[in-house]
């Protein structure tokens, strides 16, 4: 029984209160049983109004035996109801806060210079945790976080866009790892989830299902939020449980990072007020920080007016630095390493206008921070003024992973581009969306000399799972009617995987046996209640060994030594041919955490026993969590096939309008060649509107009716347009609108020899009008990976943004009569003469000869 929930349960008295030995023999069945989770009844038995706790061991619960009578007739029969479920008395509400693609040094609660007056609130009535960990990724962090399991045992060793057939790479929670929303559900909480939800797998987000895999399929009753890496927030593919919705229309300047806080203190009002005395359970995860970052203008002033960053990036660093010092977050004696102009450029090296495009940029993304944290301070004043407070458990997370740098050491307007391939866009092109920059106009992400500053006292960034730059977080919790070390530090070893252990123990409920049938897998965390206690503010951490693994770079801890992979691939580098043996074709590291705070000082060479002992850990570890087949490629699983709707099918046949299907349940026409059909009926005086499209602003194609002439237009990561138009509006009556692409390019299938040079190839399209050719052009490259994310393939209209606001904008209902849509695509083969160069090359690759 868990020390944090006191349970009793007199049953003699509980049995002496019935009425009938048909109710006492019932009840008795109920509380007759010797387990460490005793039950707590309250009110009498089989009204309506009693309630009862359950061992959890099976969920949902099994069906209590009917304690009531029945006869032939109603009149003289008993009535009985079971009672409702409820967790064990005192067990507190949950307030889980995690934040997106944030560092070390951010918060001014762990030192940085971005003000942070809600993370420090918690801090101060609670306690600074200075040594959890993430997995170096967002959607594999927030699986292990739900599950409690290793983000490879959840089926989540990559985000789920790249996710591939093996089992810890899938995507895909399976039914043996219920989540704590599913655990807390089934024992009497409520439970919701508001914003990022990146643990959907990206082939079942269409509104065709299944559901099992979203929120509201994992245990979390109500889910405001947006599926996927990230989102417009201006503009955010935005559902409410399973139904997209659009809350921004008609709304100039509305902002999800708002949005969501106002409806989550909404759903907090309406629970309390309709059942107060229900525990809640929250999963808030705003996509803040995460690229776009997209600002309020007033907090893009507020942070402005603070001159926070015009010293640049190195002075940044040592400031932050020395305040963490100052604080006490981190030891006295860490050392900073110096700064890494093989990667990044020393500031004072940076001409006039780099300086300003890149103080622009930090700019956004600062507000973007401080906005976010005002926001979440606005939910948990919310619980305080419902007074909850008290009896609430605020875990608040400072990121599930490093700072990012996937803006590239330049930064971009426009993260969808890095996506692309596109990562070093000059400065003098960017300039172009300066005085726009972090509006709906961009899609902005800052250079990663800022994201390397933000990660102190660590190196390197967000992917770099070998480097505590990207897995070293922070975390503040309080607890105030539990926690009485107010403002005290805990440094023991953490892991996100030990946040769903941690709220079993202190709510007094266990992990189940069974859910839905199916016998549970372990969970895999280890509970970090015993440091809420003043008396283990020094005690040893219980979490003694833990893996880490992205995308073919690995670290493993046992006990403070920590082995690690040297840093082979900036995140910026994702394209081209991968590490083909990314278990040994590497450079092995090793640090003593216990002297060495920041992974500064590499005793790899003077200790080999201890290196090749730790790497036969690593490997044993690698095996028992699902992280093999180990997989070194970045870019190319992006394209790699999943098993969606669209898969194994090149025709694509449409009869009515219908808009919001995602990229990932969508037919993509990247890297083939295809024929896109309308057959439609043009009214009297004309017609216009969009006939299909996919992508927006930032990325997407789109074909239709411009003044009633056809169009066919791609958008190049927003850089540049081409377009196809005919010379003369359609004239009414019946038409057969044509866009016929040829592609020059081996396709998708070079990437099963490590090889890239099948992608983003040229091509040429033809535009056509009833069977002539009105329009013909060559396109030189085309995009090779995506469209923009969250953004839909649409057809009759265009949701969001779209692909040309030059030409259009949204809605753009197409007001001919769609007859017929068909879209084919045709995806190159490879042949014996391409297989035998592919083989040669990827030889060469390997061998080096």
């Amino acid at each position: 029984m868990s020390k944090f929930i006191s349970v009793k349960c007199d049953r003699q008295a509980m049995l002496d209160a019935l009425v009938g030995t048909a109710l006492a023999g019932t009840m008795a069945i109920l509380v007759a049983t010797t387990t460490a989770h005793a039950q707590e009844i309250t009110g009498t038995p089989g009204a309506p109004g009693s309630t009862t706790t359950i061992d959890g061991k099976q969920l949902p619960a099994p069906e209590p035996k009917f304690g009531g009578v029945i006869n032939d007739d109603a009149l003289k029969s008993k009535a009985w109801w079971a009672p409702r479920i409820v967790p064990p008395k005192e067990a507190p509400n949950v307030l889980l806060i995690i934040t997106d693609d944030a560092g070390f040094g951010v918060p001014s609660t762990f030192g940085g210079v971005i003000p942070t007056p809600t993370m420090d609130r918690i801090a101060n009535n609670g306690l600074r945790y200075n040594n959890i960990h993430s997995t170096a990724l967002c959607s594999p962090t927030r699986a292990a976080l739900i599950t409690g399991r290793n983000h490879h045992s959840a089926g989540f060793g990559v985000i789920s866009e790249q996710s591939t057939g093996f089992p810890g790479y899938n995507s895909i929670i399976a039914e043996d790892k219920a989540t704590i929303g599913r655990i807390l559900l089934d024992n009497g909480y409520a439970t919701s989830w508001f914003g990022k939800d990146h643990n959907t797998p990206a082939f079942a987000a269409s509104q065709a299902g299944p559901f099992d895999q979203w929120p509201t399929g994992m245990g979390f009753e109500y889910f405001y939020g947006f599926v996927g890496g990230d989102a417009n927030q201006w503009q955010p593919n935005l559902f409410r449980n399973t139904t997209q919705i659009y809350p921004f229309e008609g709304k100039p300047g509305w902002n999800l990072v708002t949005g969501m806080a106002d409806d989550a203190i909404d759903y907090l009002n309406r629970l309390n007020q309709t059942i107060p005395d229900k525990p809640f359970f929250v999963m808030y995860a705003p996509g803040a920080t995460h690229a776009p970052h997209h600002p309020t203008k007033e907090w893009v002033e507020k942070i402005s007016k603070m001159h926070l960053f015009d010293e640049g990036w190195n002075k940044l660093r040592e400031q932050i630095f020395e305040n963490q010092k100052k604080l006490g977050v981190i030891p006295q004696d860490t050392q900073l390493e110096p700064w890494p102009t093989d990667v990044i450029k020393n500031w004072d090296d940076l001409t006039p206008e780099d300086k300003k495009l890149f103080i622009k940029q930090v700019e956004i993304f600062a507000a973007y921070a401080a906005y976010n944290d005002h926001e979440i301070g606005r939910v948990i004043q919310a619980i305080e003024d419902m007074g909850k407070l008290d009896n609430t458990l605020v875990i608040y997370i400072n990121g599930d992973n490093g700072t990012s740098a996937e803006g590239g050491p330049l930064g971009t307007p426009n993260e969808v581009a890095f996506f692309n391939g596109v990562n070093m866009m000059p400065v003098a092109e960017q300039m172009k969306w300066y005085d726009v920059w972090g509006t709906e106009q961009t899609y902005n992400h800052m250079s990663a000399g800022w994201s390397w500053a933000f990660d102190t006292p660590f190196t390197w960034f967000k992917q770099n799972a070998s480097k505590l730059g990207g897995i070293g977080q922070n975390m503040v919790i309080s607890w105030p009617g539990r926690i009485k070390d107010k403002g005290g530090l805990r440094d023991q070893f953490m892991h996100v995987i030990d946040v769903v252990p941690t709220i079993l123990e202190v709510t007094g409920i266990p992990a189940p046996e069974t859910v839905d049938g199916i016998k549970q897998a372990p969970i895999e965390g280890t509970s970090f209640a015993y440091t809420f206690d003043k008396e283990n503010a020094k005690a040893p951490s219980r979490h003694k060994t833990q893996y880490f693994e992205m995308m073919g770079q690995w670290a493993l801890y046992n006990e403070g030594w920590l082995l690690s992979t040297k840093v082979n691939r900036a995140p910026w580098e994702a394209f081209g041919a991968a590490n083909p043996d990314p278990l040994n074709n590497q450079v092995l590291e090793l640090y003593d955490l216990n002297t060495d705070f920041s992974q500064s000082k590499n005793i790899a060479a003077q200790n080999p026993d201890k290196v090749k002992q730790m790497k036969e850990l690593f490997i044993a570890e690698a095996k028992k969590y699902q992280v093999f087949p180990m997989d070194a490629s970045v870019a190319a699983r992006i394209v790699a096939p999943r098993p969606n709707i669209t898969a194994g099918r090149t025709e694509f046949t449409y009869t009515q309008q219908m808009v919001g299907l995602p990229q990932g349940d969508s037919p993509s026409i990247l890297n083939s060649s295809y024929t896109i059909t309308a057959d439609i009926d043009v009214p009297d005086g004309g017609a216009e509107g969009m006939i299909l499209t996919s992508g927006g602003r930032f990325a997407g194609y789109g074909f239709y009716l411009l003044k009633g002439k056809p169009v066919f237009l791609w958008n190049l990561i927003d850089l540049n347009r081409i377009k196809w138009e005919g010379p003369d509006a359609l004239t009414p009556g019946r038409h057969t609108v044509e866009f016929d692409f040829k592609y020059d390019g081996l396709g998708v299938g070079t990437l099963a020899y490590n090889n890239m040079s099948g992608l983003g190839q040229s091509g040429t399209g033809t535009l056509k009008v009833d069977g002539e050719v009105v329009a013909t052009k060559e396109m030189p490259h085309t995009l090779p990976m995506i469209l923009q994310w969250d953004e839909s393939f649409d057809i009759g209209s265009d949701t969001l943004t779209g692909v040309n606001d030059a030409d259009y904008q949204p809605p753009f209902a197409l007001t001919a009569k769609l007859n017929k849509l068909t879209l084919k695509v045709d995806r190159p083969t490879l042949t014996e003469e391409d297989i035998k160069k592919l083989q040669d090359a990827e030889a060469i690759a390997v061998d080096g000869r």
